[in-house]
């Protein structure tokens, strides 16, 4: 008997049959192009890149919105990131640093996590890198906690829709600002289940921020920006980060873990509640030295509404301990375990005080389609 060939069964099996009930009529030639495709089971697909507008710019290079463009008029919005030779001091550290990142950006591609940035790509233009990412359709944490987003969604809605969102989205803070608790959390959540991801995987983030965290037009959250990231078991020597939300240890030199990445966004949490940041030039509560007071003045700088939650008061307190052993282990811990942010959730249900977020964000977010 002879032996099947899993080509010609390929072949056998995708013969069709076009309206009528006749048989395909695309010509031998085009059909001979469709077969040898299956029979060398390889394309070379030449891609052009444009780079449109600058979505982000820093001390690693520069963000560009593009595109991916297909054949038929098919085009796939997505972001491209150029990284930036010139805070490294030779052509040699820069490969090295390079060829590490890659290492990390595969890694993170892989997780395919619906709260982590998705990367597409990793390539080289004449040694210059370049990261393909999905383009998020949403806006950053630090855009929405501006006044002037206040200000905009103010003139936009009715005065009953004003009362509303002040009731249960965002109202007035003490500099810019505030979320509701019942909006704030479960931001938080999907933040810590995006953290939690990457730390099982063995990665830590390394600069959680409210601008690398993204409430998407769908209603959840997104944590993007990997270019700090690095993984547990084999650190590099070069790793930027956000000083203003760095946990005290990174201050004081030591390395990062996934409790840093905890007391970060342990911060951002804090700064939406209550409408003030923590660490700015005009702040009390400044380096290291804020940090290690600020648990105990959290009562003062939370609004009373917020301070008032026992729970909620704890959970922050675990979140940016300046001694990392009484942290939260990792992210999946802070969300899950006892006194971590689903018990304050489900103190929200009971109390008829939590909402459906991710309709309320759609609905506000759709209110700011004209906020830039």
């Amino acid at each position: 008997m002879p032996v099947s060939d899993a080509t010609t069964d390929i072949h056998e099996s995708t013969i069709t049959q076009v309206p009528g009930g006749a048989s395909c009529g695309c010509s031998p030639e085009l059909r001979a192009r469709y077969y040898s495709l299956l029979d060398e089971k390889i394309v070379h697909w030449n891609e052009v890149l444009e780079f449109g507008e600058v979505l982000g710019q820093g001390g690693q290079g520069v963000v560009f919105a593009s595109e991916r463009r297909g054949t038929d008029g098919f085009k796939l919005p997505i972001a491209v990131k150029l990284f930036s030779p010139e805070r490294h001091p030779n052509d040699i550290i820069f490969e090295e640093e390079m060829n590490y990142m890659a290492l990390v950006t595969q890694k993170v591609a892989e997780i395919q996590h619906d709260h982590l940035l998705s990367v597409h790509n990793w390539r080289s233009i004449d040694r210059i890198r370049i990261m393909d990412m999905e383009l998020v359709d949403g806006i950053d944490l630090s855009r929405l906690l501006r006044q002037e987003m206040f200000n905009t969604l103010q003139k936009k809605v009715t005065e009953s829709r004003w009362k509303y969102l002040n009731e249960v989205v965002v109202t007035v803070g003490q500099e810019h600002p505030r979320l509701k608790p019942g909006i704030a959390v479960p931001i938080i959540r999907d933040c810590l289940s995006g953290l939690g991801a990457l730390h099982r995987a063995g990665i830590v983030h390394g600069d959680i921020k409210p601008s690398n965290i993204m409430l998407k037009r769908t209603g959840s959250a997104k944590v993007i920006d990997i270019g700090s990231a690095f993984l547990i078991d084999k650190r590099t020597v070069v790793r930027p980060c956000t000083k203003v939300y760095a946990a005290p240890e990174v201050l004081q030199g030591k390395e990062a873990t996934p409790r840093s990445d905890i007391a970060s966004l342990g911060y951002v949490l804090i700064e939406m509640l209550s409408g003030k940041k923590l660490f700015g030039a005009n702040s009390a509560l400044k380096g290291l030295d804020g940090r290690l007071i600020l648990a105990s003045q959290l009562p003062r700088i939370l609004p009373r509404d917020v301070a008032s939650s026992e729970l909620l008061l704890q959970f922050c307190k675990s979140l940016i301990a300046p001694d990392p052993d009484k942290r939260f282990e990792n992210a999946e811990a802070a969300d899950l375990f006892k006194n971590g942010a689903a018990d304050f959730h489900k103190q929200l249900v009971k109390g008829d005080l939590s909402c459906e977020y991710e309709p309320e964000i759609r609905t506000w977010l759709d209110e700011l389609s004209d906020y830039r």
